[in-house]
């Protein structure tokens, strides 16, 4: 019965993170905002030092958490995502470059849902430790 309730509460808690994404893109097609909270999740994800993205993860919903975590070897990893254009790339290519996608506005709302839902000491070290080709992308 508790690990019932551990799954719905999980699946709550991940339906208000893509409700919030939502929102931010002006999105309808709850499959297209669901990915793109994901690629744009990973972007952020290879863009930090892996110690602070475990942080972020630990902070994540467990059912987006393990989308997060899907797919990443933090040792094999390559040279983390520093510049803005290749960040960009980086979600325009996981949402198959799919033509009226602005990976800009994708990228501000990953960070603005951040910004709302990290406590406070989280947030300023992830801010921290993100390359500043991006510091303009978190919400002022």
């Amino acid at each position: 019965m508790i690990a019932t309730q551990e799954l719905k509460t999980a699946v709550i808690d991940t339906e208000a993170w893509i409700d919030d994404f939502m929102r931010l893109l002006g999105w309808h097609d709850r499959d297209k905002v669901y990915a793109a909270l994901v690629a744009a999740l990973h972007a952020i994800r290879d863009c930090v030092p892996w110690d602070e993205a475990v942080q972020v993860g630990a902070y994540l919903p467990p059912l987006l958490r393990g989308m997060y975590y899907e797919g990443w070897h933090p040792t094999s990893r390559s040279l983390p995502l520093k510049g803005r254009g290749l960040f960009l790339e980086r979600i325009h290519d996981a949402l198959h470059q799919e033509p009226g996608t602005d990976p800009e506005l994708v990228a501000r709302a990953v960070f603005s849902v951040l910004a709302q839902r990290l406590p406070a000491s989280e947030l300023e070290d992830i801010k921290t430790v993100t390359p500043k080709a991006l510091h303009a992308f978190w919400p002022l």
